[in-house]
């Protein structure tokens, strides 16, 4: 390939993002959690896979044993994760100490938060959090603590140093369960120390529908002699097919997958919780993929703070063409409950706008309104979670991703607010993975198992659906958010048969809807609507 020539980054190739070698994902950006993360789960896993690599080797194989925490590597990769777990003790000493400051502090409240004044335990709050905490009680005298978490994002414990892309071409949708395997070194992978704020994922995400010449982007990389030509082969001269704007006057609704939904008229765009499936290979569901998202894309929307709702590998490729992020506003400083806002502008997003509950943003004929979020959370003080209520003209939609309606009597007094809808997403993702799944690694102690399985991760089931439908009116309902595409199966670790709970539930409502004259479908792969803006 000649340096002048002008070519295009391929759509299939991946901009893995990585801390410390393990998938990046929210939690392992706010210094606190990842702290937590790097000594509770990936020091934990690691361990174990070193100590019996035939186990994780038969357990990963295993369908039933998908989404635990089992290392997806041959057993003859044991020496590759002795080299990375020696490497994340030396370059991880900071969160290591951190974490362990944090584990201290938990025990100190424990033992010493009686109910009398606390100030004599601020001389007690080990060394490497002090000035970094306030400790509080609630108003049942229980002991706690709140991080000054924006500091801790200019101390030594934020290091971007760690953080790394890993590129590579896939031509399927199969991948390792990556908060369990972490990448290492081997293959077709150019793997590249650059922060996630750098300006060179940009410029090669650009590339993707502008072409540069090949040295332009070549000069910004650090491209070791051997991986020349891997580096080369993510480059084509061929053209891709050009986004076609929508011109027409109604609401184009678009399904990519999951939760990611595009909302555009020939005035606005708005997608939420992106996740944007690859393409340029041969595929066996049918799906939109980058070529069917805008050039500029006016609101982003999350809904909360898990892995398959801030992805940031379909994000920081999205970041130049993104006008506003839209998050759930978070009280800030807890454990459980990581800034949003705080941690985008710390990788390089800096159009971020907080939404707290029934506030509401106001742009041409659009309104986006945030909707009260309840469960799905295991019963943790988590505030970083909101609905959409989107509203076109007269024209509404609610999008309840993975929302569990405990309280029927909270939507009946949205209702009054906000008035029927029209169309309703729901989240039925109603038998979720236990509390610690997802957030053992923060917990002080863990959890009795009867417990741990009483607290999940769940969505809606039929009831709880019902009671929404009944509320609101909508006269389309759309299940979404169920994890079951083949590309979201490396960060969900799903897989449902027809006989699966969720499947049951939600064919259970789909079929109520019916015959209540209510259009309603399981979204799955790809789906296009249009809408009349003021008349559905």
């Amino acid at each position: 390939m000649k340096t002048s020539d002008l070519v295009y980054l391929k759509p299939n190739v991946v901009t893995e993002p990585l801390f410390q070698q393990w998938y990046a994902w929210s939690h392992l950006i706010s210094p606190a959690t990842a702290a937590l993360n790097v000594v509770g789960r990936h020091l934990a896993i690691m361990d174990s896979f070193i100590s019996a690599p035939r186990i994780h080797e038969v357990a990963a194989r295993d369908p039933k044993m998908r989404g635990g925490p089992f290392v997806d590597l041959k057993s003859e990769y044991v020496s590759n994760i002795e080299e990375l777990r020696e490497g994340t003790l030396e370059d991880q000493k900071d969160l290591i100490s951190l974490a362990e400051g944090i584990k201290a502090l938990n025990v100190l409240l424990a033992q010493k938060g009686n109910g009398f004044s606390i100030e004599p335990l601020y001389q007690e709050i080990p060394e490497v959090l002090r000035g970094y905490v306030e400790l509080v009680y609630d108003l049942n005298n229980n002991p706690s603590f709140r991080l000054f978490e924006s500091l801790l994002y200019k101390s030594k414990f934020y290091n971007a140093t760690h953080q790394s892309v890993a590129f590579w071409i896939t031509d399927n949708d199969e991948r390792p369960f990556v908060l369990s395997t972490p990448r290492i070194d081997v293959g077709e992978v150019l793997h590249q120390r650059i922060d996630f704020s750098s300006a060179a994922i940009d410029e090669i995400s650009r590339m993707k529908r502008e072409p540069q010449p090949f040295s332009k982007i070549r000069g910004m990389f650090d491209i070791p002699s051997d991986k020349e030509q891997l580096f080369q082969s993510f480059f084509t001269g061929a053209a891709p097919k050009r986004y076609e704007k929508y011109e027409g006057d109604q609401v184009r609704m678009r399904y990519f997958g999951h939760a990611c939904i595009l909302v555009e008229t020939k005035e606005v765009s708005i997608l939420l919780d992106p996740l944007i499936s690859y393409y340029g290979y041969l595929q066996e569901v049918d799906r939109f993929s980058d070529v069917d998202l805008p050039d500029s894309i006016d609101y982003v929307l999350i809904t909360h703070n898990h892995q398959d709702h801030i992805l940031l590998e379909t994000l920081l490729p999205l970041r130049h063409r993104v006008k506003n992020i839209v998050v759930p506003r978070s009280s800030g400083g807890r454990l459980q409950d990581p800034n949003l806002k705080l941690m985008f502008n710390n990788i390089g997003f800096q159009n971020i706008i907080e939404v707290g509950e029934m506030e509401t943003i106001r742009f041409a004929d659009c309104t986006i309104t945030g909707i009260p979020f309840i469960g799905e959370h295991a019963d943790l003080d988590v505030q970083a979670k909101i609905c959409h209520h989107v509203r076109v003209g007269d024209f509404s939609m609610l999008f309840m991703a993975d929302s569990c309606n405990l309280e029927n009597q909270l939507y009946k007094h949205i209702q009054k607010e906000i008035g029927d809808i029209d169309v309703l997403f729901l989240g039925m993702e109603c038998e979720g993975a236990p509390l610690s799944w997802l957030y053992g690694p923060l917990m002080p102690r863990a959890l009795e198992r009867d417990k741990d399985h009483s607290r999940r991760l769940s969505g809606s089931n039929f009831e709880r659906g019902r009671g929404l439908v009944e509320v609101f009116n909508p006269i389309e309902l759309y299940v979404y958010a169920m994890g079951q595409e083949p590309w979201l199966e490396y960060i969900s670790s799903i897989k449902y048969t027809p006989e699966s709970h969720p499947i049951v539930q939600s064919d259970k409502l789909i079929k109520w809807c019916e015959e209540r004259g209510i259009i309603a479908e399981r979204l799955f792969g790809e789906k296009e609507i249009l809408y009349d803006k003021h008349n559905l």
